[in-house]
Order: structure tokens, then C-alpha cells, then sequence
């Protein structure tokens, strides 16, 4: 890992007024394509609507799904594209926009290279839910890859001398008749600012914090809480719909299963503690879904439960496969035991079901073969050995796989399916890739493939 450059924002004072490209968002898709573009040779700004740039991007704990790569190769884990492709087409309900899907299964290796060549290091590799192989790479060097891989680019941004601007609030944008674009913000002092640029690059994540959106769209979804940071409210829907692009799969809103909400905030449970062997029971202390379906699976098994929440148990010695589970017990969403009995009074489970569902699983893992759920991935540890240890789960609202329509090539459409010539975007301001559930791994994935593609085609037309 590189040692962290001192990043500062940006003054408006010290921009320009023309540019080549204007970036909005500054998350992994919108600090990829300016690192591209900038080595590209192109001269680029980001513009970011809250105080620090990351976006949801900082909370992604699990990895970067990729297919055919170097590290899979050095685990013995033999993979292909066309399975990558089958598994996101099967975990998507079969609803993704096909040519997408394509582009993303097959470059998503040439992306993991492209970070390693710019020393964000994927070396380690783990599972997610509804994918047959391990394909979700991350850092052995930090415990998440979100704020690793954000921090990075920031670092090589800093580097190129790249203006990320902060607190800079998008209010239009417009196009002329020679095909220029002029985008208007506004700054923390209200004071209103103006850019001309010859392309636009959209990368303003989704709308699951827009209670807005999500009520007109889902309104069976409106009683959840959210995992999203505040900014994720859709403003580059309709920054893009104002120049007549079209959106898809509005309605197709994710709920993550596993997310801590006791207190004040909603902290997501990466899917890594159920890939590295964790086990959901109920409040009955009894497990009562194969733990790495899909997402949409589990969500809807923890629901129909008489109470719609659970537990994730495991040991001590699974913290030592999925660091992040330290960060989680720092900020005090574990619960501990140094015996199951000790953990399941903890928790006020019944303690005979718990050490029954315990030892059954022990069983399971000791067989490899889950013969209650049909569980066949992840089955790594029995949990003989304590200390034990719980997180107590509920669905919340994650993702929004709506939004624009899009090309392969990043190309935002209009209504008759035509690119709307010099606009582009990537990442969760994208709809189409996921269908109707978006498998764990595979959105840092898209912001990385779909930020670089995006990059190329602007550089490519400009």
C-alpha cells in the first residue's frame, strides 16, 4: 500500500472555465474516469455535491467480483467469463441488459490490472453471495475495499494535480447547438458557477437515500431504513432526463439482508462473514436459509420470518478470514460469548436450539454437504472452538438498479435508443447491468469497468 498524499479540495477560484470533460461525482466511477482521462492526456474536473469525495463507494466492504484472474489462477480456482456472465445473468432474474453484461464479464479482469498498475492492490480473494467461484477480490491490506480503493485514487489524482471540487451542488446542464455542454453549480456559499466542456461524465451514484424517489417508484419500500450515504438521491437522473435520456428499471430497488440498525445509523454486514462461513439463525436460534443465496433470497427468507430480523454467528477464528468484522466489533454492533450457551443468553435465544443448529452445522461442514439448505459454498469452519460471536441483521434498502439507459460503451441514450452525443455514465446512475438483484461484488466492479469505459469512449469522441 502506498503511503496516503495529503489530498485538498479544490477552490473555485482556481478553476477554469473550459474543460474537456466534466465529471460529476466523485465515487470510484467518477475518480477512475478522471484518472484515465487525465493520463489520457485530456483535462478534466470533478465535481462532488458533499463536503468529502467517496460517495457510497467508501462503504463497500466485501470486494470486486472479476473473472480469469491472475489471483484466481494463483488459489487454483479455475474460472471463465461465460460463468461470470451465468451467474450475474441467473442472480439478476435473467433481466439484465444482456450487452452490458457482456462487456462488464469480460473486461472486469483488465480493471482489477488496471488498479493494480495505479497500487490499489486486490491479493486476496473471497466469496459473495449467489456466485459459484470465489471471484471477489479485495486488499490484504485494509480491512474494506471501499475506502482503500477511493483513498488510491485520490492519491494518483492529487499526483496529476486533477481539481475535485466539494460541495459543489449540480443544478443543470445544458447542451448547444454544437453539441458543447455548459453545467451550472451552485457552491457551499451559494454562489453559482458555470463550466463549458466538450463531454459530461455522469457518475452521481443512485437514489436509495431519496425517500422521494423510492416512494413513487417502491412505495412498499418506504418503511426501510438505508445503508446509502445522505448524497445518494438521484440528481444525475434528472440532470439526464432534462436532456431527454431515458430511464429503465426504476422499480428495481435492492434490499440487503444483513445490515446492523439497532442505533442511529445503518451499518451494512458484507456479504465476506456469510462467504467466510457465518450462519443465520432466527430468534427461535434455528438457521433457515442457505446463507448465500441471493440476495433477494435471503432478504425474502429473513421476512417471512415471525420476526423479521436475525442473527449472523460465528467464531473467533473466522475475524482472522474477514478483518472487517473487527471494525464492526469497534464500533460495537458485536455480541460475544465464550460459550455457545454464554452467547445464546447474550442474544436470548433459546440455548438448547442454538447448540442443536450449532452442532448440525458442525456436521454440515464436516460432510460438506448442507442437507437442511442446500448450502455448498463457504462451508469452512464448524464453529467447535469458541469464542462465539453475533451481529443482529435486518433487510434494509441498498441499491438501485434503475436508471439510465446506457450503451456498453457508457453512452447514455435517449428515448428512441440513440447516445446522446458526448454524454456518458457509469455505476449506480447506470440501470440495466443488474436486472432485478445485484449479485455482492459486482458494484465496485461496474464502477471501475463502466468509470474506464466511459473515460475511453469521451476520449475516443472527443
Amino acid at each position: 500500500m502506498t503511503e496516503r498524499v495529503e489530498f485538498k479540495l479544490t477552490n473555485i477560484s482556481d478553476l477554469s472555465e473550459q474543460y474537456d470533460v466534466v465529471i460529476i461525482g466523485a465515487g470510484s466511477t467518477g475518480l477512475t474516469s478522471a484518472l484515465e482521462l487525465t493520463e489520457l492526456g485530456k483535462k478534466v474536473v470533478v465535481l462532488e455535491k458533499m463536503e468529502k469525495p467517496g460517495g457510497n463507494s467508501m462503504r463497500a466492504s466485501s470486494g470486486m467480483n472479476a473473472a480469469e484472474t491472475a489471483i484466481q489462477r494463483r488459489e487454483g480456482i479455475i474460472d471463465s467469463y461465460q460463468s461470470f456472465y451465468d451467474d450475474t445473468y441467473n442472480g439478476g432474474g435473467k433481466q439484465n441488459d444482456v450487452e452490458m453484461l457482456k462487456y462488464f464479464a469480460s473486461h472486469a479482469d483488465s480493471a482489477v490490472e488496471w488498479l493494480k498498475e495505479h497500487d490499489v492492490v486486490l491479493d486476496e480473494i473471497t466469496l459473495t453471495g449467489g456466485m459459484s467461484v470465489k471471484r471477489a477480490h479485495r486488499p490484504s491490506s485494509a480491512p474494506a475495499i471501499g475506502g482503500y480503493l477511493i483513498h488510491q485514487l485520490l492519491n494518483k489524482l492529487v499526483e496529476e494535480n486533477v481539481p475535485v471540487v466539494c460541495q459543489a451542488t449540480v443544478e443543470s446542464i445544458d447542451r448547444d447547438a454544437a453539441g458543447r455542454f455548459k453545467v451550472d453549480f451552485v457552491n457551499a456559499e451559494d454562489q453559482k458557477h458555470a463550466l463549458d466542456s466538450a463531454a459530461v461524465i455522469l457518475a452521481t451514484g443512485g437514489f436509495a437515500a431519496s425517500n422521494d424517489l423510492v416512494e413513487k417508484y417502491r412505495p412498499d419500500l418506504v418503511h426501510y431504513k438505508t445503508t446509502n450515504h445522505p448524497g445518494a438521491t438521484g440528481d444525475g437522473l434528472h440532470l439526464a432526463e432534462n436532456l431527454g435520456a431515458q430511464l429503465v428499471d426504476m422499480d428495481q430497488i435492492q434490499v440487503h439482508p444483513t445490515v446492523y440498525q439497532d442505533g442511529d445509523h445503518a451499518f451494512l454486514i458484507g456479504e465476506m462473514v456469510r462467504g467466510e462461513g457465518a450462519i443465520l439463525v432466527n430468534q427461535d436460534g434455528e438457521r433457515f436459509v442457505n446463507e448465500l443465496d441471493t440476495r433477494k433470497v435471503v432478504t425474502d427468507a429473513i421476512n417471512a420470518q415471525e420476526r423479521p430480523d436475525a442473527y449472523l454467528v460465528f467464531n473467533a477464528e473466522l475475524v482472522k478470514r474477514a478483518s472487517a468484522v473487527g471494525f464492526y466489533d469497534h464500533i460495537g454492533l458485536v455480541k460475544h460469548g465464550d460459550t455457545i450457551d454464554e452467547l445464546a443468553e447474550a442474544l436470548k435465544l433459546p440455548v438448547a436450539n442454538l447448540k442443536a443448529t450449532m452442532q448440525q452445522w458442525s456436521g454440515a461442514v464436516s460432510e460438506q454437504n448442507d442437507e437442511a439448505f442446500g448450502r455448498t459454498m463457504g462451508l469452512i469452519d464448524g464453529f467447535e472452538e469458541g469464542p462465539y460471536m453475533a451481529i443482529h441483521i435486518a433487510p434494509a434498502i441498498h441499491y438501485t438498479m434503475g436508471g439510465l439507459k446506457t450503451s456498453p460503451k457508457a453512452e447514455v441514450l435517449n428515448k428512441n435508443f440513440v447516445p446522446i452525443k458526448g454524454l456518458y455514465a457509469g455505476g449506480e446512475v447506470a440501470g440495466g447491468l443488474h436486472g432485478n438483484n445485484r449479485i455482492g461484488g459486482n458494484s465496485i466492479a461496474e464502477t471501475v469497468v463502466f468509470g474506464l469505459q466511459a473515460a475511453r469512449q469521451a476520449f475516443k469522441n472527443l
